[in-house]
């Protein structure tokens, strides 16, 4: 079997995918490289030794030998770049979230399905071991039905990963409400069995909003993602334009009757997504979300505060980048890539997670009011559901 041949577009933090899909003589090579800053270009190239190197995307599309492109680049791009890919024939890989708007996302399937070119969606969460267990877990019926899903989000390095960079522009993301939370609304729908159709949310800028930030044209200090500045309220150079919130909670009505919350704080101690599922028969909560910490179901009672449970389930060990999630993805990308067939990754359920963090980001912008979350056109959704055959 000959290698897929990739492209990669983006060299930035997620560059970590890419190298997880560069497999010479094992299934898959980038074999091209594109990037706007031409010292990121010659650096990432070294680790790939790739054989075509550009600062134009077109270039990478003009070339008979790329099988697929991986899209890794700063969000406000992804429709742009994935409608060119799509238009060009080439199996894209495109990196969360789909786009920054209902409208962008919808642009794009539909130019799926006009060229019949192969769209995935790198939710690699789905791939993490805990969510995997969750998933099984309630399968398994070990909790009955699910009926309502809590997330708390504490990101402690948030103001150094999101508020030092592109990430604070809400022209460049909308709002992390959409652009980080777009994970663990994926999380909540493929737990829950249900998508998003009502909305509402609170949020604010309540810490970021004053501290220092670099002038326009400067770059990122050098050890930006290597020091971190504690308390938060000491932290400087962020970037010259902060206006997403680094608070946000959004409560949501799934179209199964469902009712999910996700929380976001950008100024924690500490990093952990914290995820709670009760059902019918019982309820289950994560303690850690990486490999070999526990997640607890308690399906006994009534009873009182325990700290025990009724079993512990041990998140399996796991190899590589985002807990063995990253190699795992793109195992079944380039799966994907080469035969087709359907995926546990969904273009419809990336879509669906834009569309409800996109509304919850114009709710909480407009004093709480709820907002519906649009539906997508029942055709494209069948023809994904259905394996883009």
């Amino acid at each position: 079997m000959e290698d897929l041949r990739i492209g990669v577009i983006g060299l930035g933090l997620r560059t970590s995918i890419a190298l997880a899909g560069h497999r010479p003589g094992k299934g898959a090579v980038v074999a091209a490289l594109c990037d706007s800053d031409p010292a990121v270009l010659k650096r990432q190239a070294e680790r790939f030794e790739a054989e075509f190197l550009t600062d134009d995307h077109r270039e990478l599309l003009g070339r008979r030998d790329l099988d697929a492109i991986i899209v890794n680049t700063p969000d406000d791009t992804h429709e742009r770049l994935a409608i060119d890919c799509l238009q060009a024939g080439k199996a894209v890989y495109l990196e969360k979230p789909m786009a920054i708007t209902v409208e962008g996302c919808d642009r794009i399937l539909r130019t799926a399905r006009e060229t019949g070119t192969r769209l995935y969606v790198g939710h690699n969460m789905r791939h993490m071991g805990v969510v995997r267990l969750m998933r099984d877990i309630i399968r398994k019926g070990v909790i009955g039905e699910p009926k309502t899903v809590w997330v708390r989000h504490f990101v402690s390095y948030g103001g150094d990963y999101y508020f030092k960079d592109w990430h604070a522009d809400r022209t460049r993301t909308t709002g992390l409400l959409l652009q980080k939370a777009a994970h663990d609304l994926d999380v909540i729908h493929w737990l829950a069995g249900g998508y998003t159709t009502r909305v509402n949310a609170f949020g604010d800028l309540l810490l970021h909003g004053d501290l220092p930030r670099r002038a326009p044209g400067t770059p990122r200090p050098d050890n930006w993602l290597e020091e971190y500045e504690w308390p938060p309220t000491e932290r400087k150079d962020l970037h010259h334009v902060v206006d997403v919130e680094d608070v946000s909670v959004m409560n949501m009505r799934l179209d199964n009757g469902v009712i999910a919350a996700y929380q976001q704080c950008h100024f924690s101690p500490d990093y952990v997504r914290n995820y709670t599922v009760i059902g019918t028969e019982g309820r289950l909560e994560n303690f850690g979300d990486g490999p070999g910490d526990t997640v607890k179901v308690w399906n006994t009672g009534p009873a009182g505060y325990r700290d025990d449970c009724d079993i512990a389930y041990k998140v399996p060990a796991a190899q590589g980048t985002h807990g063995g999630a990253d190699p795992e993805i793109m195992t079944e990308f380039l799966r994907f890539a080469r035969d087709g067939g359907t995926t546990d990754t969904s273009p419809v359920a990336a879509r669906m997670s834009v569309a409800a963090g996109y509304m919850a980001t114009m709710s909480l912008r407009n004093a709480g009011m709820p907002y519906d979350v649009p539906a997508l056109d029942p055709e494209l959704a069948a023809y994904f559901d259905a394996g883009q055959e």
